[in-house]
């Protein structure tokens, strides 16, 4: 169907790519029983279609939009002001006019119209576009509104709507206009209702912002709004503002700002009446459309018409649950050390993996964490460890405790969804002693390495369902071995013995965060080993000029082979190879299976290569190696030197020494159960990804890649029946689109409602922004912000900032001083390298990716957890 014009009440559901976004809810919304809505009737995108899409000249100038390789304004602007010219200048199609005439007499055309633009990339489920293209108010007359649907059509190539369909990857080719021609309300108020509270997340909470008039005052901020919040049907909170100007319809047709008489500017806009009348009304269109929705209103006469109703794109998802119970979640991301989206293959290996009660949500995982905050016992010790760990997330936790909204339960009653809480956290057990014998790193890490050879070896023959039913078997030893109680008594031994430091240094000798520097250099560290280690690469590649200059250029998988036929090359892809071989199944976001590993990409680590040959001295890591043992023996002598000087201090030195000794010993081993479960999913994935090419031989998937947008049990099913409906890849990838734009939080009420943390500090200097000290030290430099570890180009002296670091970072460390990142806490793995390494280093910082500029001189200071910005 092609109709050129249709009334609200013709539109189908179906109809989107005819009405877009806008008419097709509008149509939605004037069916819902009880709910006003002004009458209309939408010109379809047939007709705009028919007057543009054969237009040379209008395609030559979409070809040179879709030429451009990154949003530069001032072509975007040149070119679609060009658009916007040609398509005003238009004729609007004999056919459309009568069309347009035809509804005009059926609505009645005495009335006065509001014309409103509706692309087919707008108010979607996953993007709003709101605001992008424009809207003209109180059109009167049949020429004057097929003038502003010519306004309209033109609309679609604003300046600001082309660029965000560029950031958003939307061809302009494909978007198309509608434009809805909606009688016109002329109110006493009008404004917008969220039914979920834009700020917070919470669905419980409604808002309401209102103002006299129409509502373009508030849309374009003209005025200051007032602010309603109401739950469950109660008003919760009001703010009435002072409201200067109003926008009203003029008789002859446009609209006119006037002020507001002095009596009214602080009255309330709408009565507790009215609003709680206008919540309700927001209610029931919400279950309708079975979403939070953003709406615009307008009061006349008492009545309450409803002009538009979209999807609130911005929310977080809820993390699901199986009941109505109060619940708190956690963020996976937060302690991993990657708060990226996961696809669905990712997502369920690292479900079969943990015992901990997990929650999807946005593409992310949560620890409900509602059980272990209804004991008292349980809940003393979370607060106790994320104190120590990751302040914010305290905080957050407390907010929540404060407000009642987890009750405590008596110690030996179950809390809510207790039956599914697994093996208590790592941080919460008190880990079982054994004695201060090295010995037990090196044997624990041989027997694990023993185990991934003898998977490597038993993988290879299996294929098909087979396989499938291996890697579950062979996922049970990997649980016995990450879960292993002696495993987690080392590393966790040493992280109580680095807080018994902290704590008692600073109590005895007034030095804070003492263990830092004890922490530098110490054996069996595999993730420090491995930055070191790309070090050694660069002396096997410094002495051969053709290489460098050749990896200069590189690009592609082929290059490694490329190398043989220089000189050096042989020695350079040895040493990359090598490297390879032990480190090449690690990569950004390395928890989720699906990423491309540095062995499937090695030119990622070239980068890296080249910064290392260019910055640093032949045989730098064994230097930087030794620098760091030798500070932190110094360190020691120097700590039971002065301790011995106190009272009791012979007891005192001899605790510490203790300590120490177990921090030296065995918080190198922090990093390596981590490194041990990648590899194993490195096996796993090559042997998923050899089935995925036979799927796609058989036609069952169109390319490899597309089994990552399944989860394992569903990849299983379509390797044993090599059947798989199609349009469930191509849902999961635009699920995923959506869910890579979103913010995850720390925490999260099953109200849907963010909970954010603050530092409690005081006395910070001026203007500096607070973290989290994992690191200590105070270091200043050029802080170079950073999102993508590929696009890395640092220089000595360099402080590293960005989101979040995971392991496949380690070999930057080696280049910059100070590390500043917006995740984090005491024991994850960015913070253990940069003591490791003796960077001072402040993690948990908000939005330090955007606060901070690239290129700006900051001062980063690791011992009192703050950054000043200098420049």
């Amino acid at each position: 169907m092609n109709a050129l014009a249709l009334g609200f009440q013709e539109i189908e559901r179906s109809q989107l790519q005819l009405v877009g976004g806008k008419g097709a809810n509008i149509a939605e919304l004037s069916r819902i029983h009880g709910i006003q809505v002004p009458e209309g009737f939408c010109v379809t995108t047939a007709g705009y279609r028919a007057a543009f899409e054969h237009n040379a000249a209008y395609r030559a100038l979409l070809d040179r939009l879709a030429a451009l390789k990154a949003v530069d304004l001032e072509q975007v602007g040149e070119i679609s002001g060009q658009l916007r010219e040609l398509i005003r200048e238009a004729s609007i199609p004999s056919d459309v006019e009568e069309a347009v005439t035809r509804y005009l007499a059926r609505c009645g055309e005495e009335y006065a119209y509001a014309v409103r633009s509706s692309a087919t990339a707008e108010d979607l489920p996953h993007a709003s576009f709101a605001g992008q293209q424009d809207t003209y108010l109180n059109i009167v007359g049949r020429a004057a509104i097929l003038q502003h649907i010519g306004k309209c059509w033109a609309s679609l190539f604003t300046d600001r709507a082309v660029v965000y369909r560029m950031q958003n990857g939307i061809d302009h080719g494909q978007v198309y206009i509608s434009v809805l021609v909606q009688r016109m309300v002329f109110p006493q108020a009008s404004g917008i209702l969220f039914t979920a509270d834009p700020l917070t997340g919470s669905r419980k909470r409604l808002t309401i912002d209102a103002g006299f008039g129409l509502g373009e005052a508030l849309v374009s901020g003209l005025v200051s709004a007032d602010c309603y919040r109401v739950e469950e049907g109660r008003i919760v909170d009001k703010r009435i503002a002072a409201k200067e100007m109003a926008i009203y319809g003029c008789a002859e047709g446009g609209t006119e700002t006037r002020p507001i008489e002095p009596e009214r500017r602080h009255a309330q806009t709408l009565t507790d009446e009215q609003i709680v009348r206008l919540a309700d009304i927001g209610r029931r269109i919400e279950a309708y459309f079975g979403c939070p929705q953003d709406m615009e209103w307008c009061l006349a006469d008492d009545v309450f018409h409803m002009v538009q109703s979209r999807p609130i794109t911005t929310l977080f998802p809820i993390p699901e649950a199986n009941d109505q119970a109060n619940r708190i979640y956690l963020s996976v991301g937060h302690q991993q050390m990657m708060t990226d989206p996961m696809k669905p293959l990712g997502l369920s290996f690292y479900l079969l993996l943990t015992p901990a009660p997990m929650r999807k949500a946005g593409g992310r995982l949560f620890v409900d964490a509602t059980a272990m905050l209804s004991s008292s016992a349980s809940r003393a010790k979370m607060l106790h460890a994320m104190g120590q760990s990751d302040p914010l997330t305290r905080d957050a936790i407390e907010t929540v405790i404060a407000r009642e909204f987890i009750p405590l339960l008596p110690d030996d009653q179950p809390g809510p969804g207790a039956g599914g809480q697994g093996r208590q956290p790592a941080f919460m057990r008190t880990p079982e002693p054994f004695d201060n014998d090295p010995t037990i790193v090196t044997e624990l890490m041989n027997r694990t390495q023993a185990s991934i050879e003898a998977l490597k070896r038993g993988i290879r023959a299996k294929t098909g369902p087979e396989l499938f039913d291996f890697i579950i078997e062979d996922m049970q030893e990997l649980k016995k071995i990450l879960f292993d109680p002696r495993s987690t008594a080392v590393f966790m031994t040493a992280m109580n013995a680095s807080f018994w430091i902290n704590e008692q240094m600073e109590k005895w000798l007034g030095e804070k965060n003492a263990a830092d520097m004890l922490s530098q250099s110490v054996p069996h560290n595999v993730t420090s080993e491995m930055g070191l280690a790309l070090l050694d690469v660069a002396d096997a590649i410094r002495p051969y000029p053709e290489v460098v200059a050749f990896l200069e250029h590189a690009k592609g998988d082929s290059f490694l082979d490329e190398l043989a036929r220089l000189e050096g090359g042989r020695e350079a892809r040895d040493a990359i190879t090598a490297y390879l071989d032990k480190y090449g199944m690690r990569c950004a976001g390395e928890i989720d299976i699906t990423r491309t590993r540095w062995s499937e990409n090695p030119a990622t680590l070239i980068p890296l290569i080249l910064g290392n040959v260019r910055h640093f001295e032949p045989r730098e890591s064994k230097r930087k190696f030794e620098q760091g043992r030798a500070e932190a023996l110094n360190k020691e002598r120097e700590l039971l030197a002065r301790l011995r000087q106190l009272p009791d201090g012979g007891q005192k030195a001899r605790e510490t020494k203790e300590k120490i000794d177990l921090v030296r010993n065995f918080i190198g081993y922090r990093e390596y159960p981590k490194y041990a479960y990648v590899s194993r999913y490195f096996a796993y994935k090559q042997a998923m990804l050899q089935e995925a090419a036979r799927l796609v031989q058989a036609g069952a998937i169109q390319a490899i890649e597309d089994i990552y947008f399944l989860t394992f049990e569903e990849l299983h099913e379509v390797v044993r029946t090599q059947r798989l409906d199609e349009r469930i890849i191509a849902n999961r990838k635009e699920e995923y689109k959506v869910y890579d734009k979103l913010t995850p939080p720390r925490v999260i009420t099953s109200d849907g409602e963010i909970i954010t943390g603050s530092y409690k500090r005081e006395n910070l200097p001026a203007g500096a922004i607070a973290g989290l000290p994992v690191s200590s030290g105070v270091i200043e430099g050029r802080a170079r912000v950073i999102l993508d570890m590929a696009e890395a180009n640092l220089e000595d002296g360099d402080i590293l900032v960005t989101a979040f670091t995971d392991p496949s970072w380690t070999p930057l460390f080696v280049s910059i001083k100070g590390l500043v990142t917006e995740v984090g806490g005491l024991m994850t793995h960015g913070a253990v390298i940069a003591r490791e390494y003796g960077l001072p280093a402040v993690v948990g910082v908000e939005q330090a990716t955007r606060r901070i500029r690239d290129g700006q001189r900051i001062r980063v200071h690791g011992t009192e957890g703050y950054i000043e910005l200098l420049s």
